[in-house]
């Protein structure tokens, strides 16, 4: 779905809400890119916004122009960014992959503005018991939080709130992520043979992902 159709109605889709309040002009970094998808979806919401990226691999050449990047362990090491850098930081499906979130969390806290804002998404505690796809669809898509394989550990929205507090940041809202419009899709595709968009929809259905937003206080 290109995100530019979300400009006038951001709330269809939790992500998209969360980087429409970003200050116009504003600084977005985005910990984990992975290959990019977020990041294009970002730049065709808010073009206005100068993006930054980290990933400990990274597809660089997919992400969005002029986005600077940067490869890096966020377990180990800090980011190259000045101190109060960010307007808003992303940080989606990351934290299940980590052991140690302390450096990252340090690192948030340090890369935003006074008054910006940071978006965590991880798995919800119930794709622990949601069964993983069968037959055709075994092994296409995370449905059970285990069938990635490179997933480390559930991270409870609650928990992961007591770290951020103890580094200085207020909670803002936490909650369910979601796409309405894929959601609503979950009662056609139901019906249809195992594919990508069929498992997108039901995650989105089923509230798979839970999200946290924080602030560093002004």
């Amino acid at each position: 779905m290109n995100w530019a159709h979300l400009q006038k109605a951001p709330w269809l889709d939790t992500r998209a809400k969360f980087v429409a309040g970003t200050p116009t002009g504003g600084t977005l970094l985005d910990l984990g890119s992975s290959e990019g998808e977020t990041l294009r979806h970002i730049a065709e919401l808010r073009p206005d916004l100068q993006l930054f990226a980290t990933d400990i691999a990274g597809y660089p050449e997919r992400y969005p122009k002029n986005c600077q990047f940067h490869r890096g362990d966020l377990q180990r090491e800090k980011l190259p960014w000045a101190d109060a850098s960010m307007s808003a930081i992303t940080c989606m499906h990351l934290v299940e992959h980590l052991t140690d979130l302390t450096l990252l969390v340090q690192e948030v806290k340090r890369l935003l503005k006074p008054g910006g804002q940071v978006y965590f998404e991880t798995p919800h505690p119930k794709s622990l018991t949601i069964a993983s796809p069968k037959g055709k669809g075994a092994g296409t898509f995370t449905l059970n939080f285990y069938d990635d394989p490179t997933h480390v550990k559930p991270v409870a929205i609650g928990a992961l709130a007591q770290l951020l507090r103890q580094d200085g940041l207020d909670i803002i809202k936490s909650g369910t992520s979601r796409n309405w419009i894929f959601a609503g899709s979950h009662l056609i595709y139901q019906f249809l043979p195992p594919s990508r968009q069929k498992y997108t929809a039901r995650v989105h259905w089923l509230g798979w992902s839970a999200c946290l937003v924080a602030r560093r206080p002004q």
